[in-house]
């Protein structure tokens, strides 16, 4: 099992990391990925059907295979980011961060020491009150990794402001969402690019780690020379459609064949 505060020292370290949206409530497409070697997965509580028990289920399956587990929150309440933290999350991907002061209260809801998290030792990120309370303080605020996603058109404008916030580990550019509200045609369009180029800039300033997603590897070479360092491919779902469509088209051919050639041979 990966220590918990691996994935964040790694993370602030910048060392290249690779990890996936998880949109499937279960366990097991978190342990293949886990167990092929992905660094980090994004359990997707704002865009799929993840509750707090499944989320808890698929936290554990992220330990058993070695792959930091980190959650995308459906929204940045203390009480949303407080429960995935106490069920074992290595760290939270935070949507629509695109003010100071969400930035602070954010940071706030998940440090205890300079900030308001509140403390139990009892769940899981506790070791089940294995961990005394000051040890427990200490290994979460040294374990805990809070990244926030840079996706508003009104973020960019206090950029260097956001990037500055203490207890902010690094960021997200969510080129989708950026794509839409600026109304460009796709996540590769100049205006998206100006801005992740923008996002970059400010974060590497800062000495913090930024976080894309791309389509496939190949796509984070376009990202490489802008100073980002990990990056989330697909999803579990992406995936399986990609295999799964490559195999559907695989069969078509071979059944288109094999009928053009029972036809020649009558």
């Amino acid at each position: 099992m990966v220590p918990p505060a691996a994935f964040r020292h790694r993370f602030n370290d910048r060392e290249p990391l690779l990890g996936s949206f998880v949109k499937t409530p279960t366990s097991h497409s978190i342990e293949i990925l886990g167990l092929l070697g992905f660094d980090f997965v994004v359990i997707d509580e704002e865009h799929a059907p993840f509750d707090r028990v499944t989320i808890d289920h698929c936290l554990l399956a992220a330990r058993a295979a070695g792959a930091a587990g980190i959650v995308r929150v459906a929204e940045p309440t203390p009480a949303k980011l407080l429960a995935v933290l106490d069920d074992g999350a290595s760290g939270v991907l935070v949507p629509h961060v695109s003010s100071v002061a969400k930035a602070n209260a954010i940071v706030s809801a998940c440090r205890y020491r300079g900030g308001a998290r509140g403390f139990s030792n009892s769940p899981r990120a506790g070791d089940y009150g294995g961990l005394s309370m000051w040890d427990h303080v200490a290994a979460q605020d040294d374990s805990v990794t809070v990244i926030a996603m840079i996706e508003d058109p009104k973020a960019l404008d206090v950029i260097d402001d956001i990037v500055a916030v203490e207890g902010l580990d690094g960021f997200f550019v969510g080129r989708g969402d950026l794509s839409v509200a600026l109304g460009a045609p796709s996540p590769d369009a100049p205006q998206v690019r100006a801005a992740t180029e923008k996002i970059a800039s400010a974060a590497a300033i800062v000495g913090k780690p930024v976080c894309v997603m791309v389509g496939s590897v190949a796509e984070t070479a376009t990202f490489r020379p802008l100073g980002v360092s990990a990056f989330i491919v697909s999803s579990d779902q992406g995936f399986m459609r990609q295999a799964a469509a490559k195999v559907a088209a695989d069969f078509r051919e071979i059944k288109t064949t094999g009928a053009k050639a029972t036809h020649e041979q009558k």
